[in-house]
């Protein structure tokens, strides 16, 4: 276990790393002048030279990446361009809407699909398999957005249940703050829900299959009570690891959720940290999400291995 451990620990370190420089250089190729966009197009030469001096972009590449990495690694993420404060502080605010999102999108993932995948398995080849299964094939197809647009039309419009965007924030209490974000919850949950059903539909469907649940039957178990009693819980393995994986892109992929509600998260500051031009604030961000989608991925791993021997041979 130590030795697949340490295995998957250097491959976390070398993706982070090979990560990082596609990211900086991806972003730092970008078209357009963060300080003539601040500074507008009349700038006189020698105000855009010493704010370029100022944000330290006539330092050369090679160096300004080192001062980034070498700033991440302590904790420091910088000074906006924009707003003049500390990276991290933003992303503090941001990340304290973003991760409450990505928490209540993964327990409305769970909820649904665990008792629709169970459903459709124990009831293998009927009609309400058929209805499911199509129904689930229609909610991976459906892109969230275009879902959350119709949800905003129906629930914020004309039922005026929920409001169409924007968050009321936690100091006004916990119902309201959840309320905003339950749209946006349901919009990002139902494609990933649809997915984990379909995983645990068909991991119960091979674990039944399996030669001690035949025992199991044989010894006088009926099928729903070797279901429960023996099939779900193996088949709780790849369908947990589906769940971490879900988890990461629920965290990474809200940005046009976010954008159609108009959220304060993350997805939403590096939306506007694009269109202003600045560059720490959208390659820390980035940098934070990739680096969260491969921890998680990572814990994932060592979970599976943990539960299965049988991978830490590989």
């Amino acid at each position: 276990m130590l030795r697949f451990t340490l295995t998957r620990l250097l491959s976390l370190c070398l993706s982070l790393a090979v990560a990082s420089v596609v990211i900086f250089a991806a972003i730092e190729v970008l078209p357009g002048d963060p300080a003539s966009i601040m500074l507008g197009v009349n700038a006189q030469p020698d105000t855009l030279a010493a704010l370029r001096a100022e944000l330290g972009l006539d330092q050369p590449m090679a160096a300004r990446y080192l001062d980034w990495i070498g700033g991440l690694l302590r904790g420091d993420f910088g000074i906006s361009y924009t707003y003049r404060t500390p990276v991290v502080e933003m992303i503090g605010d941001r990340l304290a809407v973003s991760l409450p999102l990505a928490l209540f999108s993964l327990a409305l993932t769970i909820v649904i699909a665990f008792p629709v995948g169970i459903w459709a398995a124990a009831r293998r080849g009927s009609v309400a398999d058929v209805a499911i299964m199509g129904l689930t094939q229609l909610g991976v197809a459906i892109p969230n957005f275009w879902f959350a647009m119709l949800m905003v039309l129906v629930f914020a419009i004309n039922l005026q249940w929920f409001s169409a965007g924007g968050f009321a924030g936690w100091d006004a209490g916990l119902f309201p703050a959840l309320k905003s974000l339950t749209l946006p919850a349901i919009a990002l949950a139902l494609p990933q829900a649809s997915i984990l059903a379909r995983v645990m539909r068909s991991a119960l469907l091979d674990t039944l299959s399996e030669d001690f649940i035949r025992t199991a039957r044989a010894k006088g178990l009926s099928r729903r009570e070797a279901l429960w009693r023996h099939a779900l819980r193996n088949a709780l393995i790849p369908v947990l690891t589906i769940i971490g994986m879900q988890f990461s892109f629920l965290l990474a992929g809200g940005i046009i959720i976010e954008n159609v509600f108009y959220l304060p998260g993350l997805g939403r500051l590096i939306f506007q940290a694009i269109s202003a031009r600045d560059l720490i604030v959208v390659e820390s961000v980035v940098m934070l999400l990739v680096f969260a989608v491969i921890v998680v991925n990572f814990l994932v791993e060592l979970a599976y291995a943990a539960v299965d021997p049988r991978l830490r041979a590989r």
